[in-house]
């Protein structure tokens, strides 16, 4: 049975010693929301958001997928090392070793450019193409250039879903325990990913098994509708496909292109960021957390 529960305000985190606890009043029927005290986010300071005057009630919990329920872009980022290694890529060609991106760089790099065909077009134009197995010269025309980063980017994408398939890689923390609480007190679950359908089903099964996976109230992806965040749409029809208001739906997003699509749709969002996203404006959230370790 649907637990009623209006809300009005909540408190952000403050920078105290111990275990401290949030407020939650916004959403008392997840009764209180505690975090273990951490400085990894020097822009979180304490202060209360009031809501409209409008008694709300939270009947259902969105989760977006890649930063959320999986911190997937370092996955990413060895899939793409391991294909420069599979297929010998020297970038610039005078290089001794092939290509790898570190961490620091692609954290920045992720956020500048989007897509993998881009990014590798993107990064060879400004370092020179390179040599690799596939051309002992670095491709000069179009056609062959194009070969290259689709050759590359193929074996990447099934690189990526073998990482994901190999049982090492879980859930963020704390991901599974809220779905799961969320369900007991009677929520409805949905994941709204900006991501093709087929990267999303394959991560949700292997992550949160097929069993949660199959008992979501709705799933969409970014093949489910034609714009993408930080356009609203995906989260404005999921609200319509999980048949609640708007704003009676709470999203949990890592990065402030999801926030913008949740706010614009009219809903509250809690950030649980990473690390290529900690530095970004979140302040149009309602709480912001490193993850959802602590957070119930």
């Amino acid at each position: 049975m649907a637990v009623s529960c209006s809300y009005s305000s909540i408190l952000f985190p403050r920078s105290t010693a111990g275990t401290s606890s949030i407020g939650f009043n916004r959403f008392p029927c997840l009764q209180t929301l505690r975090f273990k005290s951490r400085n990894v986010y020097p822009n979180s300071r304490a202060s209360s958001v009031s809501a409209s005057s409008a008694s709300r009630s939270l009947e259902a919990l969105i989760f977006d997928c890649d930063g959320v329920i999986l911190e997937s872009e370092n996955l990413h980022r060895q899939a793409y090392n391991d294909a420069f290694s599979h297929f010998d890529v020297r970038c610039p060609p005078s290089s001794s070793e092939s290509l790898n991106w570190s961490l620091e760089f692609y954290d920045k790099f992720q956020n500048l450019v989007g897509g993998g065909k881009p990014k590798m077009r993107w990064y060879f134009r400004e370092n020179g193409w390179p040599t690799s197995t596939l051309f002992d010269t670095p491709p000069e025309s179009d056609d062959d250039r194009a070969k290259l980063i689709d050759t590359l980017q193929d074996w990447k994408t099934e690189r990526y879903k073998e990482i994901i398939k190999s049982g090492s890689v879980e859930a963020r923390p704390g991901v599974i325990r809220l779905m799961d609480e969320a369900r007991a007190a009677g929520k409805k679950l949905s994941v709204c990913s900006a991501a093709t359908k087929s990267s999303v089903v394959l991560c949700l099964e292997n992550l949160i098994q097929i069993e949660r996976f199959q008992g979501l109230d709705c799933f969409l992806a970014g093949d489910d509708v034609k714009e993408k965040k930080p356009d609203p749409s995906i989260y404005i029809t999921a609200a319509e496909k999980l048949g609640v208001s708007v704003k009676d739906c709470l999203v949990i997003e890592d990065s402030v292109i999801g926030l913008q699509a949740a706010t614009k749709a009219g809903m509250s969002c809690v950030i649980t960021y990473t690390s290529s996203t900690s530095d970004q404006d979140f302040k149009e959230a309602i709480a912001v957390y490193p993850d959802l370790s602590n957070v119930r």
